[in-house]
């Protein structure tokens, strides 16, 4: 009979298509997965972009403190409006111990602490501590949204102490992501570091363990480090995002902008942002920076 198959080779040819199906679908949700869903992305919009270069890697933002602090907070700097947060998400966050060789580490977690997709480190800085990174009415709420956007996306956040910003604080935060990278070992792991914090970003990029395993690096009101190149993160291509203000008065942001364009001067195609807020001064990244779209942009990218 013209056009039919024998019964066996229509069957073979069923499960070839089935299996096709599963692939695509498979692939699908996995694309899917690597991207955040919102959280309040119309309260966290960036405000107006006065310029940008280098294809859009660079951007300067009109940044206000009048509207950017003063309008958005309560209480200027100490609480944030109410419809900036919501803390429902405490109630998968949990204050925990890691003992590990380089020392005990305490730090705060939100979300799953095993299987997550995503893993998200802030490093506090110099006088900072765990509790900053978890504080959800400070900084205009943005550590609210990056709380809320991990757990409302099968991640996980930790905001841990560490003992200094030089190798031992490295070797803890290192062990730290060890054992959570051990417990979801399929998660792409992101550090983000404010102020003196970047000192450990770049010491954990250097590191043979955390420098292999670290898919990107945000440096928020932070410094440089020109062993970055030298480093197995930077041979691996992580993505870096750089968030600075333009009245940064402890780390100048000609300073940060000439380590950026150094990076695209070895690299034209390297990874990386810098977000320049105009007038902002030192801890306006960390108010600022757009988690969401930081991290997908990230996830697109990440080795």
């Amino acid at each position: 009979m013209r056009g039919r198959w024998p019964a066996g080779q229509r069957g073979a040819a069923a499960l070839h298509a089935l299996l096709i199906s599963l692939f695509f679908l498979s692939s699908a949700a996995y694309a899917t997965a690597l991207e955040l869903k919102p959280f309040k992305d119309d309260l966290f919009a960036y405000p107006a972009t006065l310029s940008s270069g280098n294809n859009g890697a660079y951007t300067v933002i009109d940044y206000r403190e009048l509207r950017d602090i003063n309008a958005r907070d309560e209480v200027p700097e100490r609480r944030v409006h109410a419809q900036y947060v919501d803390t429902g998400v405490r109630k998968v966050q949990r204050d925990l111990l890691l003992k590990t060789d380089a020392g005990d580490v305490r730090h705060v977690a939100v979300g799953k602490t095993d299987g997550a997709g995503i893993i998200v480190l802030y490093l506090h800085g110099q006088g900072g501590s765990r509790k900053q990174g978890v504080d959800d009415f400070t900084f205009g709420g943005n550590f609210n949204r990056i709380k809320n956007l991990m757990a409302g996306n099968g991640g996980l956040y930790l905001s841990p102490d560490f003992t200094d910003f030089g190798d031992t604080g490295a070797a803890q935060v290192a062990a730290l992501i060890s054992h959570y990278a051990e417990r979801s070992p399929g998660a792409k792991i992101f550090v983000a570091c404010g102020s003196m914090g970047g000192a450990l970003c770049w010491k954990l990029a250097a590191r043979k363990d955390s420098g292999g395993r670290i898919d990107g690096l945000l440096l928020l009101g932070s410094l440089w480090d020109e062993r970055f190149f030298a480093s197995p993160a930077y041979k691996r291509r992580v993505p870096v995002f750089f968030g600075q203000g333009s009245k940064d008065p402890v780390f100048p942001v000609a300073n940060q902008e000439t380590f950026f364009r150094s990076i695209l001067a070895k690299s034209k195609t390297y990874p990386t942002r810098f977000v320049r807020f105009e007038t902002g001064t030192h801890g306006t990244p960390i108010r600022m920076a757009d988690w969401r779209g930081t991290l997908n942009w990230m996830l697109s990218k990440a080795p």
